[in-house]
């Protein structure tokens, strides 16, 4: 398949799944997945930044769209899009000459853990300090960007699990 074609199929896709399912749940009080951020996950490591920056904007400004977040989304997902480069050659000790090469499936599981779950942890902290935008509830805040990085994180590696393609 094209990439660009896989790329656009995942960005809707994303969306769609967030939009409609998981916006709509809500554990506890406090559990609310944040799927959508996969999509910063599975854009090529070699792709144009620009558009890459660009478009993980747009997908969080179209979460923020359907849940009236006021930009919250939209932020969140950019810093974390800025982010990933500098967590990319950190994690795994890549350097420039050997993005080409680079592919998650050739790298140790607690690596990749790692890279996706900073991730993680940094957009939903910064979306519910940005939801809330008060010091009253900063305790809400850190027990809601723990429990949602950790459906998520489960969310995400469950349906990499089920949907990667076994060789």
């Amino acid at each position: 398949m094209n990439k660009n074609l896989y790329l656009f199929i995942v960005f809707f896709s994303l969306l769609l799944l967030q939009v409609i399912v998981f916006n709509n749940i809500l554990l506890f009080g406090y559990i609310n997945p944040y799927l959508y951020i996969a999509f910063i996950f599975i854009y090529p490591f070699t792709g144009n930044r620009f558009l890459f920056l660009t478009l993980s904007f747009l997908l969080g400004l179209s979460v923020d769209f359907f849940t009236n977040s006021g930009g919250a989304n939209a932020f969140a997902t950019l810093f974390i899009a800025y982010l990933r480069t500098y967590f990319l050659r950190t994690i795994f000790n890549k350097s420039e000459s050997e993005d080409v090469f680079f592919n998650f499936k050739e790298e140790p599981f607690g690596r990749v853990f790692n890279y996706v779950a900073v991730l993680t942890i940094i957009h939903h902290f910064i979306l519910f300090n940005l939801i809330n935008f008060s010091f009253n509830n900063y305790l809400n805040v850190l027990i809601n960007t723990f429990l949602s990085s950790v459906f998520t994180l489960l969310l995400y590696f469950t349906g990499n699990y089920i949907f990667s393609n076994k060789k």
